[in-house]
């Protein structure tokens, strides 16, 4: 059953372009967790230095000086970064390059790597195969089974209720689960997500799948550059299935403990038992856009991971501009060519379809959603000669302000 066009959502204010400077790319030995997938107490004394030396250190790398604010003191997560989106200066992390369970933070190198593929109109009856080898205790969406549902309907499922149904069949369109779990991990390849190793689509925990802090800063980095990905991971409710569905992003649809986050615009939130709670965010405040990623917060109050991630967001707000980086977000391997994604399109959109076209005319409620952001102007891709420019910060596009109606 198609989802209603109508949808809540704060989009997303990053101007797509192309990720920035140069850096090194041959990463350090890596320690796992254990065969079972639980993660290691302490984090390893040698990780990836990719990035930035300091990163590739255990514990936490700031550079304070006068003039930069203090780090929040009750922070517990095993690891976390705070980035500036557009310039990909990583201005303070902690154990940044941690191969840690990602949870469903995955499904945002999901997302990068499948929404180009298929035309949010395209429609697919789904088979009782399309939805087998779920883990127990999955979060689903509730597809079922001889129901027709569009990409687009899908795209909502994965976004805003972190759907494993929605992943696995979006999957099986895309030639299933093993050749999505390829191509997936061949993107974090090029994006140099090297510490990315993926095992299923949906994040679900499985021995052996692992990402980082800077990996999921770098995917959502690139995935924001597209607009579909931008307005789905912004949605704050839509109808699906003749129901609302909301986004289980607390800090974009707020909770008892946790209010809307002040121009907070996505991204991807996850819970598993081996991952505990990890999320990556992004946030517009003074005309910066900054990224956050927090993993498995070692505190176990409710909505621990978004009070430490806003946190993070406040100092990183104060901060930026005064405090000198430890690193940067370096650029995808593909950078200075033009050669198309990872993998082949298992279906091809009329030109400026997937990709590129609004998820719905934007409405706003009033459940305290606060200042909602939009991207005013298409997408922009920087290119000069066929080459992606180097060494120049991603543009901000005009923004427009929108409040909540009455």
């Amino acid at each position: 059953m198609p989802a209603s066009t109508k949808t809540t959502r704060r989009s997303l204010l990053v101007s797509a372009a192309t990720l920035l400077s140069l850096a090194a790319t041959a990463p350090a030995a890596l320690a796992v967790p254990a065969a079972d997938g639980t993660p290691a107490a302490t984090p390893p004394a040698r990780m990836s230095a990719l990035g930035g030396a300091r990163l590739g250190q255990p514990g936490t790398q700031v550079n304070l000086a006068p003039g930069v604010p203090v780090l929040p003191k009750d922070l517990t997560a095993r690891s976390w970064i705070v980035s500036d989106a557009e310039s990909g200066e990583v201005l303070a992390a902690h154990n940044a390059h941690w191969r840690l369970p990602p949870a469903s933070t995955m499904k945002m190198l999901f997302a990068d790597t499948l929404l180009p593929r298929f035309p949010r109109t395209m429609e697919h009856r789904v088979a009782a195969r399309d939805l087998a080898g779920m883990g127990d205790g999955s979060s689903v969406v509730g597809i079922k089974a001889g129901r027709t549902y569009s990409v687009h309907d899908l795209w909502l499922g994965v976004f805003l209720r972190s759907g494993n149904d929605a992943v696995h069949v979006l999957s099986a369109m895309n030639e299933g689960v093993p050749q999505t779990v390829r191509d997936m991990q061949a993107h974090a390849d090029e994006l140099q997500a090297l510490d990315t190793h993926v095992v299923s689509p949906d994040g679900y925990d499985e021995p052996g799948q692992v990402s980082s802090a800077y990996d999921l800063s770098l995917i959502a980095r690139s995935g924001l550059q597209k607009k579909d990905f931008r307005d789905y991971c912004s949605t704050v409710s839509a109808e699906f299935g003749g129901e609302t569905i909301r986004n289980t992003n607390r800090l974009l649809s707020g909770d008892t403990d946790v209010p809307v986050y002040q121009g907070i615009a996505g991204v991807k939130n996850g819970n598993t038992t081996h991952a505990g709670a990890t999320f990556t965010g992004v946030a517009e405040r003074g005309g910066r856009v900054l990224l956050v990623t927090v993993m498995n917060p070692r505190k176990r109050e409710h909505n621990e991971v978004y009070k430490e991630t806003a946190k993070l967001f406040d100092w990183g707000f104060q901060a930026a501009g005064k405090v000198t980086p430890v690193g940067e977000l370096v650029p995808p391997r593909n950078a200075g060519a033009t050669s198309a994604p990872s993998g082949s399109p298992k279906a091809s959109a009329p030109a400026g379809q997937a990709g590129s076209t609004p998820v719905a005319a934007a409405t706003t409620g009033s459940r305290g959603i606060g200042t909602a952001l939009a991207v005013a102007g298409g997408l922009l891709v920087l290119l000069v000669g066929g080459a992606f420019l180097v060494n120049r910060r991603w543009p901000l596009p005009d923004l427009m302000r929108r409040r909540p109606r009455p």
